[in-house]
């Protein structure tokens, strides 16, 4: 399966679990029925981040489930999932490190960093 089509299944799943039609969601985040079409077959990337932020208002998507949506988001575009731009950039601190990282983390090196996180 391609990385669009997983986005496109992702958001058709949410879409047919609220009844929403495919025309009343084109309709609800201000796009033709034809181009939301495309994009929950896969045949389109996701939409700019003003209609990502609509899709997850309208699916009601959770802010854990975000994450999920975000990632699917990148890996259809092929590049880094949009929520994580803006704090890279803001802050230098985590471009040096990733910087390093890139370099010189193994996977351990990673699993370890996030398992100390994970204990604050």
């Amino acid at each position: 399966m391609n990385s669009a089509k997983a986005f496109g299944d992702f958001i058709s799943q949410r879409r047919y679990a609220k009844g929403i039609t495919v025309r009343k969601m084109a309709e609800l985040i201000s796009m033709s029925p034809g181009y939301y079409n495309d994009i929950e077959k896969g045949r389109r990337n996701p939409p700019d981040s003003e209609v990502l932020n609509k899709l997850i208002t309208v699916l009601s998507i959770s802010e854990e489930d975000q994450i999920e949506f975000y990632d699917l988001v990148g890996k259809a575009r092929e590049e880094v999932s949009p929520d994580l731009p803006n704090y890279i950039m803001q802050n230098e601190v985590v471009r040096v490190a990733l910087r390093i990282a890139k370099e010189k983390a193994s996977p351990e090196d990673w699993r370890k960093f996030i398992d100390d996180l994970e204990k604050k």
